[in-house]
């Protein structure tokens, strides 16, 4: 048993004892009552010594139970709910002695560890209280109640008609309580089934089924908050476009299955290097994009070249140990940058990257200093 059901089962054991602790309470209030209100004992004449020894004793005898109880509740780590039933079992048969036999409906309170057995759901203690309840009133009346206070048989057979049918009753509950627990944990199965199924359907539309990476479209949804935030918190970012070189010619060479491979290798090398606050994409057909969150923008381009080392480091069994190369453009985000902007700076560093021989990582910034050095030396 968890530690949490142990806690719970805890909690009514202390109910339940609290529970008898305020019936013996009634009852000695409603014998104060009685006895102060000049309430006589049957087959008593008056409150004689020996009457207030005899309530004395029976209500001494049930604290003692109770007390007891308290104790190996408190202190006891074993047998509790044992403890607790046997306890309800004492007290009844204490206070139907209490009571009296001549006392109209002084058998119902033998009931009272058959309604403990339905509070703690246990067909078992059920069934045992219930027979012998049964059992032991028959001994009761016709050892006690008949010969000593001349009750009829047909007081009998009611009340061991009421017996009968709280056994009965009880064990229905008990039925129809697996029932229901039964039903409720199918219903919590099926509705655990849907959202497993939900987060896999969720999954899939997010992610791109051959390389295990976000799709454009998430890709896009994750950049714009992201920019959003930045924005806010002006918090550092830098856009990174991957592109493998030469890829037409490995599908035509080599056919598109070893296309996908490769693909699936670059996504794998991809995912290996990235950081937790980092989100990688399939952008399109050979072209990857990776955003990099919380760095500076010399960690980013550190990283880009990591990235690209470790691709271009691969053989390729399926090409004959041949390795493929990427090139990569990446920018920083400065603020005030949307999202167009930012592709156009990082397609831009791309574009550089590939036209001055592939294989190398190209900043926004480098790219900008080169096409503005060539422009100069174009004019004179």
């Amino acid at each position: 048993m968890d530690r949490k059901n142990m806690m719970l089962e805890d909690r009514w054991h202390r109910k339940i004892l609290n529970a008898y602790w305020i019936v013996m309470l009634m009852f000695l209030a409603a014998q104060a009552v009685f006895l102060l209100s000049g309430g006589v004992l049957p087959n008593t004449v008056g409150m004689d010594k020996d009457s207030w020894l005899r309530l004395a004793g029976l209500n001494g005898l049930t604290m003692l139970i109770l007390l007891s109880t308290e104790v190996w509740l408190r202190y006891g780590p074993k047998h509790q709910k044992k403890a607790i039933a046997g306890c309800g079992f004492l007290v009844s048969y204490m206070f139907y002695f209490i009571i009296e036999p001549t006392a109209d409906g002084a058998q119902m309170a033998l009931l009272l560890p058959v309604l403990i057995s339905i509070v703690y759901f246990d067909r078992k203690m059920l069934y045992g209280f219930g027979i012998f309840t049964i059992l032991a009133y028959g001994l009761i009346y016709f050892m006690m109640e008949q010969p000593w206070y001349q009750k009829p048989v047909p007081e009998f057979i009611q009340v061991e008609s009421v017996f009968i049918v709280s056994l009965i009753i009880g064990s229905t509950i008990l039925v129809r309580v697996k029932e229901f627990i039964s039903y409720l944990n199918s219903v919590m199965k099926s509705e655990q089934q849907l959202l497993v199924e939900k987060t896999i359907s969720d999954k899939l539309l997010k992610m791109d089924a051959l390389t295990s990476l976000y799709n454009h479209k998430t890709f896009h949804e994750y950049l714009d908050a992201l920019l959003e935030h930045s924005e806010k918190y002006h918090l550092p970012l830098q856009l990174a476009i991957i592109d493998i070189d030469g890829f037409k010619k490995v599908n035509d060479t080599y056919g598109h299955w070893v296309g996908d491979l490769v693909l699936k290798q670059v996504a794998s090398t991809i995912t290996s290097i990235m950081m937790p606050n980092d989100f990688a994409a399939r952008y399109g057909g050979e072209e990857f994009a990776v955003i990099f969150a919380d760095k500076t923008l010399a960690e980013a381009q550190a990283i880009t070249e990591e990235l690209r080392k470790g691709i271009s480091i691969v053989e390729h069994s399926n090409m004959k140990g041949r390795a493929v190369t990427v090139s990569i453009g990446l920018c920083d985000y400065h603020p005030g940058d949307d999202k167009e902007s930012l592709f156009r700076k990082a397609d831009s560093a791309l574009y550089h990257a590939k036209r001055t021989g592939k294989n190398k990582v190209v900043t926004a910034s480098d790219a900008m200093f080169a096409d503005s050095l060539e422009s100069k030396v174009a004019s004179i």
